[in-house]
């Protein structure tokens, strides 16, 4: 079903900005082409060396867009788009949805109590319900969601504002969820906000949203940047201060491309029901899973879907107060990257989809990029060491009868040239971020100038030696969903995180042997190879110690307690955060109702045995 009304075209300058970053990312790939083609040729080129090539433009292609979105981001300003300090209040009932699979139920409904209480503070109550909508197939956490579920009703008199349901069967996973609840009771509402099991919005920002789509008939989707929150381990707390310092800007961004043809991210976002219902029917892929089945990154699909029917879709990076989790340790973000990676290579059979805008074609495009680029980054690494074994001997004397010798001319300076841009495309974008906060930004939530730039250091050696560890696992994502392997669907592990070293060595033992090969292999054939490798193998070797050690709880309190790797969620809380912990405490601790008060609370409970 088209959206009733004609596709507004993209202003021009929307098509410039996209111009300028295409442009400027083939200017600096095919630079970088140039100075690598004049290295490897400096004593002769063969088809090694041309794989070489290759991977190394793909490679550097991929950071090159990273740094000309950052460049974006920091360039252009956020567009101001009001408040809603004059707002009368929701035009249409508004939908509150958080999806839930195998989780700590206490946390889930905490998150929503604290929501639930701004919202109803707020004075605009009565047009906001939330549905915590069950997909649990583990019967103990189900059984516990219902009697948490009953708590609430009974000792926080939330009964006629929050509904439960639980499907048995989990058709189309969370995609699947949503689209049960659109179609049976969609018709009741406006709008949604889809919410991750983890997520914690502010009633303001919630409100200012719904403010934002009523004063835009056409916008289909809103999203925001949800930031990192909650993280006690040093590897959650760099991603933490990552989130709230680095993405924003990265962000706006995205933001200067979108036009109409924003991204969506699955979570923290308000969809009009319309729009939703009328475009984003997701098909079943063809084939068997990995490649067919259901759609497992259906938010780029849905926000390519809304776009082709003419609504807009778009993210809004001024819009705060909007928040989420991550991954204690590199072992669960590992877990979840496999389905993610899976997820976004599934996008190759749906990038010809009919009708869909090229922008959207071009984020799908991106999302399959943002896991080819580490396996092509392992085999330039496997293709330079093959080079040096392979090498043929100099030939100093290419003219027959000629005494004069011939020696090769080492590129030494271009080398070194190539390998310094590619160090800039990596740092240079967070160091004009880090410049920025310097010179315009209140910089007390991070903890002040001289804890912020610390905390930027660290997380960018910290980030380093986490890369070629990612890089492994990203690797192997890939060949795993190309040769058939599918990921299943598990469950988020939302505890603190802790890794054993022996964990971490049952993990890894397989970088860690991929490392000590690669330094064997240019230890023998080229010594001089070895110090440009270790920045890569060193950190594959201590894989197993790096997870351990990052994912300790007490190393992350004692880069708390000395204030490096702070921010604003951490030192200057909303209230909503707090409230949330709060009611956590309370109800992961709270006894079982009596069989008197479980009776007498509203029978809403709902169980669907069919999507």
């Amino acid at each position: 079903m088209r959206a009733p009304f004609q596709p507004t075209p993209e202003p021009l300058s929307i098509h410039i900005r996209r111009l300028g970053a295409v442009v400027l990312t083939v200017v600096l790939t095919a630079i970088a082409m140039g100075l690598f083609l004049d290295v490897v040729a400096s004593d002769g080129f063969d088809a090694l060396d041309a794989v070489r090539v290759v991977l190394l433009a793909a490679t550097t292609g991929w950071l090159a867009w990273g740094a000309c979105t950052a460049v974006l981001g920091l360039i252009f300003p956020m567009e101001p788009r009001g408040t809603a300090d004059d707002w009368g209040g929701p035009a249409q009932r508004v939908a509150v949805l958080m999806p839930v699979y195998n989780e700590d139920a206490s946390a889930v409904f905490a998150n929503v109590l604290a929501m639930y209480e701004e919202i109803q503070a707020s004075g605009h109550g009565d047009a906001f319900d939330f549905h915590i909508l069950s997909d649990s197939t583990n019967e103990q956490r189900a059984e516990e969601e219902k009697r948490l579920y009953r708590d609430v009703l009974t000792r926080f008199g939330a009964g006629n504002r929050i509904f439960y349901r639980r499907r048995t069967e989990n058709t189309g996973r969370k995609a699947g969820n949503i689209k049960s609840f659109v179609t049976t009771s969609g018709g009741a509402y406006g709008s949604m906000l889809v919410l991750d099991a983890d997520s914690v919005m502010s009633a303001q920002t919630i409100l200012e949203m719904v403010r934002r789509m009523d004063a835009d008939p056409k916008l289909g989707l809103l999203q925001t940047l949800p930031v990192v929150t909650g993280q006690s381990s040093l590897f959650g707390r760099a991603l933490q201060f990552s989130a709230a310092l680095y993405a924003p800007i990265f962000t706006r961004g995205i933001a200067a491309l979108q036009g109409r043809q924003g991204p969506f991210w699955g979570h923290n976002a308000l969809i009009r029901i319309e729009a939703f219902a009328g475009s984003c029917g997701l098909p079943t892929l063809p084939g068997k899973p990995p490649f067919g089945g259901d759609v497992l990154s259906h938010d780029f699909v849905e926000a390519a879907l809304l776009a082709r029917n003419s609504w807009k879709v778009r993210v809004d990076p001024d819009l705060g107060g909007s928040y989420e989790e991550a991954p204690a340790n590199l072992l669960e973000y590992a877990k979840r990257d496999r389905r993610w990676c899976q997820g976004n290579l599934q996008h190759s059979k749906i990038i010809g989809t009919p009708g869909m805008p090229y922008w959207s074609r071009t984020s799908l495009v991106q999302g399959i990029l943002s896991y080819l680029a580490s396996p092509m980054w392992a085999l330039f690494l496997i293709a330079s060491l093959m080079a040096v074994i392979v090498a043929p001997a100099p030939v100093y004397f290419p003219i027959e009868g000629s005494g004069q010798p011939v020696f090769p001319q080492p590129e030494r300076n271009k080398a070194i040239i190539l390998v310094l841009g590619i160090v800039a495309l990596l740092v240079l974008p967070k160091a004009l971020i880090v410049w920025r906060g310097l010179v315009q930004e209140n910089l007390r939530p991070f903890g002040g100038k001289a804890a912020m730039v610390s905390s930027a250091v660290i997380e960018l050696v910290l980030s380093s030696i986490v890369a070629p560890i990612n890089m492994m696992f990203q690797t192997r994502s890939v060949l795993q969903v190309l040769s058939g392997r599918d990921s299943g669907w598990p469950a988020a592990n939302r505890s603190d995180g802790s890794v054993g070293l022996w964990t971490g060595l049952k993990a890894t033992w397989w970088m860690m042997l991929t490392g000590i090969a690669a330094m064997t292999v240019a230890w023998f054939f080229a010594p001089k190879l070895l110090v440009w490798l270790w920045p890569v193998t060193v950190p594959l070797i201590l894989a197993p110690a790096v997870i351990s050690l990052t994912a300790a709880p007490a190393v992350g309190r004692a880069a708390a307690g000395g204030r490096v790797l702070l921010t604003p969620a951490e030192t200057e809380p909303e209230t909503v955060l707090g409230r949330a912990r709060a009611l956590h405490q309370v109800l992961a601790g709270a006894g079982p109702l009596s069989d008197d008060a479980a009776k007498g609370a509203p029978a809403r409970v709902m169980e669907e045995t069919a999507a």
